[in-house]
């Protein structure tokens, strides 16, 4: 799931979450942006995921129990999931200690972690 960020005239920045069935959050909060070094914890566990759900794709093939494919796919999405909380977070920790506490959005934040859910 992706968010789709807008640039407002007032230098805020809109988001769009789909799948949230809740639209628009606005606000003047600058948007989360974090680099390739702050996100390389979240880039790990994505590249296993990537593994593990190759794996699942190869146990579909082969037509393994049923049982041990759901518990891998439930491995793969754990492994986004926390990828995805990893991002967020390294947003957040970056967002605090350039612009202050007072930068954070609740809804936005709130939409951004159940975006994840």
């Amino acid at each position: 799931m992706v968010a789709r960020a807008v640039k407002a005239a007032d230098g805020a920045t809109d988001h769009a979450v789909p799948g949230t069935g809740t639209g628009t959050v606005t606000g003047t909060v600058k948007s989360m942006h974090i680099t390739p070094e702050e996100s390389k914890a979240a880039i790990t566990r994505l590249k296993r995921a990537r593994g593990q759900l190759d794996g699942v794709i190869r146990m579909l093939e082969e037509g393994v129990e049923c049982e041990k494919v759901a518990t891998q796919i439930s491995a793969v999405s754990t492994a986004v999931s926390r990828a995805g909380f990893l991002v967020i977070s390294e947003g957040m920790k970056k967002c605090m200690a350039e612009e202050g506490a007072d930068s954070l959005d609740e809804k936005r934040l709130e939409k951004l972690f159940l975006s994840l859910a």
